[in-house]
């Protein structure tokens, strides 16, 4: 399989967690790729037409995109225990706390994305609004803790995880941690798995930064 792939992108970060934790990152080839606002890959949108990473292909050219889509893809390929629960109460809880993750990635791209325009005026009240929506959400996460967090490790972990690592990575001057201590605990062991170790974010050369949404 072949993976448009950006060492910055939390999206394909998220993928590549699952692909690790289910033993398949082997199988796995990155394509390092170029992604921004007025930037894209041609190859990716002969493949995506949305030019959007991450996107998988097979190896019959089955393509899959997007993050959501590629993990719940890869967690099909293996026999052990499944990321993505797979009936009742215990999978809609992981799909919630994977949108929610998503959903912070979303709103620190695109906060990233309107303070590094080039063109002026930056939006000052939209950063607020996604300066808002992340706050929001890592409240909710801290006052929802011990019980997701105290659960088998799932999608919606990884979503988690992925979100507070690129809120340190482009965003550490924030202190997300700030009133949050059981988050800021979780997150130590999060960033402590093998999977996460292997997945850091980086600011490589192979992409800009990734355009709203992967």
């Amino acid at each position: 399989m072949r993976l448009f792939w950006s060492s910055r992108s939390p999206y394909v970060r998220k993928v590549m967690i699952v692909a690790h934790e289910i033993g398949l990152a082997d199988g796995i080839t990155c394509i390092p790729t170029v992604v921004s606002t007025t930037e894209t890959d041609l190859d990716l949108v002969a493949c995506n037409p949305l030019g959007q990473i991450p996107s998988l292909v097979l190896d019959d050219g089955t393509v899959i995109y997007d993050s959501a889509v590629i993990c719940e893809y890869l967690d099909g390929l293996h026999s052990g225990r499944r990321l993505f629960p797979p009936i009742g109460l215990a999978r809609l809880d992981a799909l919630r706390r994977q949108a929610l993750g998503d959903g912070l990635m979303d709103a620190l791209v695109r906060r990233f994305a309107e303070h590094k325009r080039q063109q002026a005026p930056r939006h000052s009240d939209y950063i607020e609004a996604y300066r808002r929506k992340v706050r929001r959400g890592l409240d909710v996460l801290d006052a929802e803790a011990p019980p997701w967090m105290a659960l088998p490790f799932d999608i919606g972990h990884v979503a988690i995880g992925c979100a507070l690592s690129y809120a340190d990575f482009r965003f550490g001057g924030d202190n997300w941690r700030d009133g949050r201590p059981r988050l800021s605990a979780w997150y130590r062991d999060f960033a402590n798995r093998a999977s996460a170790k292997a997945t850091e974010l980086t600011t490589g050369t192979e992409a800009q930064p990734n355009s709203p949404r992967a």
